[in-house]
């Protein structure tokens, strides 16, 4: 149950959306441009990133809601999420994604975490500055998501299904906020 009273029985960030719409827009509208704006990296892998980020940080729904997302996204679907979870240095994605990733870990244990020898890996595998910068603030901005939805107790479905439906959802309709 949630740590206060909101307008919405909505579960994860959606309930906090929904009861602070000044805010919701303004974050909402950064999650659209990282993660389904233009990049040379795919939707799939940006949702993983965000779904990577928010496991190494225990936060349940936003873990599960991405990595539904990057599931419904990947090729390899859910084997992949679930071995990216497990050990991203020996998941089977591209040295690209694993250099970026380790980034990713790195942002979440702290941004001073990230080295120049992290990001001369990354660009090592082909990453440019663009894809460096952007993994920096996805693993950023689902640090805070992660701290905003656990910090309010806010609800996690126990129910595989509502990820899946969540994140057909966002793959359909990216993350614009409905007024409904």
């Amino acid at each position: 149950m949630p740590h206060i009273t909101l307008n919405s029985s909505e579960p994860g960030i959606r309930g906090l959306l929904r009861y602070r719409p000044e805010t919701a827009g303004p974050l909402s509208d950064l999650a659209e441009v990282l993660l389904r704006g233009p990049s040379t990296l795919t939707p799939g892998e940006r949702e993983l990133i965000a779904a990577y980020v928010s496991e190494l940080n225990s936060c349940e729904y936003c873990s599960r809601s991405h990595g539904a997302c990057a599931a419904a996204l990947l090729p390899d679907g859910t084997d992949v999420v679930e071995q990216v979870r497990a050990d991203a240095s020996t998941a089977p994605v591209s040295a690209k994604l694993k250099a970026l990733l380790a980034i990713a870990s790195a942002v979440q244990q702290s941004g001073r975490n990230v080295t120049a020898e992290l990001v001369a890996e990354a660009q090592a595998t082909g990453a440019t500055d663009l894809e460096i910068h952007d993994t920096v603030l996805i693993a950023a901005l689902f640090c805070m998501f992660n701290r905003y939805v656990d910090g309010l107790g806010t609800v996690a479905p126990d129910d595989p299904a509502s990820y899946a439906a969540g994140a057909q959802r966002l793959v359909l309709d990216g993350y614009t906020l409905n007024p409904s």
